[in-house]
């Protein structure tokens, strides 16, 4: 894999940002999440600091803005990253539980429930059942978790599927809603606005406030989905 130097710099008077660069991917999200593991094991137990939340290509780390305040957390922060910049991505410790069980979702795809299907199919010049055939082979990994609780991105989508965002997004999309977008596949965790295109729905709670862990699928696992008969 090649590496890119962190650049690590201050956000607003309340955070660091640890910019990592490179194309949006599994490699760089496992790499991401080791370095976010990381920095909390690092500041652990030390008055201001909050749990590191990785992106994309970049790893937020909130801090308080009085102690240890974003100048001091920023030059423990590079300290951090540069004491790490030599390990390889094999033995490291982190969270990844790209080990772990792979997570079943089963869909119900097209109709009133996966409204995009059709559109899509004419997007990538293929039939509704080989839109479903290729989304359901396919194991995805959750780069990272953003946009709303339980809200993971999952990657990589087959080339046959990217597609650009929906030109106008949609008021409302219902919790369970799979959807489509880019590289990236994904399930609605609540109801919300959204700009994805939707082609399934699942009645599997991706997040649910009251469990133990909220989130049904965390950044590193693994997920596949299935198609549910009509």
């Amino acid at each position: 894999m090649s590496a890119h130097r962190p650049i690590v710099v201050p956000f607003g008077d309340a955070a660091v940002i640890v910019e990592l660069g490179g194309t949006p991917g599994i490699d760089t999200a496992r790499r991401l999440r080791r370095l976010a593991e990381r920095i909390r094991i690092a500041t652990a137990g030390q008055p201001g600091w909050s749990t590191p939340v990785p992106a994309a290509t970049s790893i937020l780390v909130p801090v308080d803005p009085v102690e240890p305040g974003v100048a001091v957390a920023t030059g423990v922060v590079r300290s951090i990253v540069a004491d790490g910049a030599g390990e390889t991505a094999d033995g490291e410790p982190g969270a990844d539980a790209e080990a772990g069980a792979v997570i079943e979702i089963p869909v119900r795809y097209g109709g009133d429930e996966g409204p995009d299907l059709e559109a899509i199919a004419g997007l990538t010049n293929g039939t509704h059942g080989e839109v479903v055939e290729i989304h359901a082979a396919g194991t995805y990994t959750a780069l990272f978790l953003g946009f709303a609780p339980g809200f993971a991105y999952l990657g990589p989508l087959d080339p046959r599927l990217v597609v650009a965002r929906r030109a106008t997004p949609r008021d409302r999309v219902p919790a369970g809603s799979v959807a489509i977008a880019g590289p990236q596949t994904a399930v609605y965790p609540a109801e919300s606005p959204g700009g994805w295109w939707i082609i399934g729905r699942t009645s599997v709670q991706v997040w649910e406030a009251t469990r133990d862990p909220a989130a049904l699928i965390p950044a590193g696992s693994r997920v596949r989905f299935t198609a549910e008969s009509p």
